[in-house]
C-alpha cells in the first residue's frame, strides 16, 4: 500500500462521509489498494435447493464474467483453472488462454490468483493431493503443478489450493499421520514450482463443508505450521496463507489476529478473500462488510499494520442479489471500512501506547468515534 503522512493527513477531508463510486476508485488508486473480484462472482449460482441456478437466464460464462466486473471498475480478477480446461478432453484449451487472456487486457483487468480445483469432479469425492490412493494423489499433484504453470502463463502473481476433498467426516476413517504426510510432500512440490516461476502460493484454510467432519487444513493456524515447514525445506519463504474471511467466521477466530500470527511466523500472506458468514455458521459467502464492523475494521487495519500489500479479492456467492449490486456494495463496504481503518492507523502512536498501559477503555475512546462516524 501507499500510506504517508502527508495522505493520511488529507484523509478526512478529501474522503469524507460514505464514499463511493468514483471516490473509491481515487481512494484506492491514492492509497495503493489493490482490489478484485472472483470470475464467479459475476455469474449466476446454483445450489442444492435450486439446481438449474437463482437467474438461469444471466450468461455465465467467462467473457460475460469479465464484462460484469469491469462494469464495476474493479481493478483485478481472480480465476479458476477450470475455466481453461476443455471440457472433452479435459487439457488446457490453448485458445481459450489466448481468448481470455486478450479479453482481461482489451477490459483493463490484471489477473490477480489462480485457484486449483480439485475438488468437483467425482474422482477427487476423498480426497486430492492427500487422497488414500496414490493414483489419485498423482492425478491431483500434477493437476496442482500444471495449474501453477498455468497462472504463470496468464499473468498471476499467486496460485492458491483449497483442499476441500482432503479431509474426513467419521472417526477411524483416515490415518491423519499419512494424510499429513501426503499433504505436506505435495504443498512442498507445488511450492517448489511455485517458486521457479516467482509466484506466491498460498493454502486456503476451512473448517468443514464439503467435508462435513474435518477438512485437512481446517483453520489458519494449520496453514501457517504447514507453509512454515514447506519454507524451512526449501530455505525461503515461498509457501504462505490465503485468508478467506467468512472461513475465519466459521471458526469464530479473530482474523486480524491469524495475521499478526503469520508474520511472526515468518510465513507470507499470499491473498485474501472478502465476503461475510455468521460466527459458527457454514460459508456463506455474502457480501463483504455486512457483519461485525468492529471485526472487519481491525481485520483491515491489521492488514495495513502489517505490511500486507497484495491484492484484496471478493469471493461471494450472492444467490439473491444482483452480481454487479453486489461486486459494487462490497468494493463499497470494503473501502469505508479500510478508510476508517487507515483513520485509526493515523493514531497509532496514542493507540499503541493506550496498549501499553493495558486501558481499555482508553483504547476504546481512540477508536470509538472512528468506528461510529469516521
Amino acid at each position: 500500500m501507499n500510506i504517508t503522512k502527508e495522505n493520511l493527513d488529507n484523509l478526512e477531508k478529501k474522503y469524507p462521509g460514505f464514499i463511493k463510486g468514483e471516490k473509491v476508485d481515487e481512494f484506492f488508486k491514492e492509497f495503493g489498494i489493490k482490489f478484485a473480484a472472483g470470475h464467479w462472482t459475476a455469474g449466476d449460482f446454483k445450489d442444492r435447493f435450486v439446481t438449474d441456478g437463482y437467474n438461469p437466464s444471466l450468461p455465465s460464462d467467462i467473457f460475460s464474467q469479465l464484462e460484469r466486473i469491469k462494469e464495476t471498475n474493479v481493478k483485478g480478477v481472480e480465476l479458476h483453472n477450470t475455466v481453461f480446461v476443455d471440457d472433452e478432453t479435459g487439457k488446457w484449451d490453448y485458445k481459450l488462454i489466448n481468448d481470455i487472456k486478450d479479453k482481461m487486457k482489451e477490459l483493463g483487468l490484471v489477473p490477480t490468483n489462480m485457484n486449483t480445483n480439485v475438488w468437483t469432479h467425482h474422482r477427487w469425492k476423498m480426497g486430492s493431493i492427500a487422497n488414500p490412493i496414490r493414483e489419485i494423489r498423482e492425478a491431483a499433484l500434477t493437476r496442482a503443478l500444471e495449474t501453477v504453470d498455468l497462472a504463470a502463463e496468464v499473468g498471476c502473481a499467486s496460485v492458491a489450493l483449497w483442499p476441500g476433498s482432503d479431509g474426513w467426516d467419521y472417526n477411524f476413517e483416515a490415518d491423519y499421520g499419512k494424510l499429513f504426510k501426503w499433504f505436506f510432500e505435495g504443498t512442498l512440490k507445488i511450492a517448489e514450482r511455485a517458486k521457479k516461476h516467482g509466484l506466491k502460493f498460498g493454502i486456503e484454510a476451512k473448517p468443514h463443508e464439503p467435508r462435513e467432519g474435518n477438512m485437512i487444513v481446517a483453520t489458519t493456524h494449520q496453514g501457517i505450521l504447514f507453509s512454515k515447514m514447506v519454507n524451512e525445506r526449501l530455505g525461503e519463504p515461498i509457501m504462505g496463507v490465503a485468508i478467506d474471511y467468512g472461513h475465519e467466521q466459521m471458526y469464530a477466530v479473530e482474523p486480524a489476529s491469524m495475521l499478526y500470527m503469520a508474520k511472526v511466523a515468518g510465513v507470507p500472506i499470499a491473498n485474501f478473500h472478502l465476503n461475510n458468514a455468521k460466527t459458527h455458521s457454514n460459508d456463506e459467502d455474502r457480501i463483504a462488510g455486512t457483519g461485525d464492523i468492529w471485526r472487519f475494521i481491525d481485520f483491515c487495519y491489521a492488514a495495513i499494520d502489517t505490511g500486507y500489500d497484495g491484492w484484496f479479492g471478493e469471493d461471494q456467492f450472492t444467490y439473491r442479489t444482483e452480481p454487479v449490486s453486489a461486486i459494487r456494495l462490497s468494493k463499497e463496504f470494503f473501502a469505508n471500512a479500510m478508510k476508517k481503518a487507515l483513520l485509526i492507523y493515523k493514531e497509532k502512536d496514542m493507540l499503541d501506547e493506550a496498549r501499553a498501559e493495558g486501558d481499555q477503555a482508553k483504547i476504546l475512546d481512540i477508536v470509538k468515534e472512528i468506528v461510529y462516524t469516521g
